[in-house]
């Protein structure tokens, strides 16, 4: 089964709580291996499990085994003894918006996630440019999500599947992949070799922190 067709929980670099679409919601049409995260919460004083869909700085999505009310207050543990505490914000069947109260630290979060022995990288939602080379060709792209595997991007030239091609992320030495899937303009790449993780982290941290910079001037 190739990349395409695996769901896992999405980190997002992004400050707003996750909305109630997203790609997933969009692709119930196709077969997937679901690998969300575990999660826990703490609903009027007793312990239920979660699916954690998509977590950013303001809030997740997560998939709930319990019944939760809109404006409900909860307590979400994303790593272990680590609480924080958030509002329903919307539902739809099974799916819940959380709104954190206070925001959370993604990269923390996800750092914690890759302790433990040949660590893995989930996927991460970037909105970056990027460049990326075909046969030689320079094009210009914006990445959408990256993991240490691959990384999901867009590009005004329709590129075939099964292409050879180079990414080059700002920062970065450039990786060689293959295009995967191709669909409504958006290309999958599966890189030949797994991204160093510890330099992978520090570019996503670096890049969280230039956009917070950018925030704040703009404000």
């Amino acid at each position: 089964m190739d990349e395409s067709q695996v769901k896992t929980t999405l980190y997002s670099l992004k400050a707003d709580a996750p909305g109630s679409e997203d790609e997933s919601d969009r692709r119930n049409g196709e077969r997937h291996m679901t690998l969300f995260r575990v999660g826990s919460i703490m609903v009027d004083g007793r312990r239920e499990l979660c699916l954690i869909k998509n977590i950013s700085a303001g809030g997740m999505k997560m998939r709930a085994y319990c019944n939760l009310d809109e404006g409900q207050k909860i307590s979400v543990e994303l790593k272990c003894g680590q609480q924080v505490t958030g509002t329903v914000s919307w539902k739809r069947d099974n799916d819940v918006g959380v709104s954190f109260i206070d925001a959370v630290d993604v990269i923390d979060i996800l750092s914690n996630t890759l302790e433990g022995p040949r660590p893995r990288m989930p996927r991460i939602e970037i909105e970056c440019p990027i460049v990326v080379h075909v046969d030689g060709i320079r094009y210009e792209a914006i990445a959408h999500d990256v993991s240490q595997g691959g990384i999901k991007l867009q590009c005004s030239t329709q590129i075939p599947g099964d292409s050879d091609i180079v990414i080059t992320l700002p920062g970065l030495a450039p990786e060689a992949g293959v295009v995967k899937w191709t669909k409504d303009g958006l290309l999958g790449v599966t890189f030949n070799r797994l991204m160093p993780l510890g330099g992978l982290v520090e570019w996503l941290r670096g890049l969280r922190d230039s956009q917070q910079r950018k925030a704040g001037s703009a404000a």
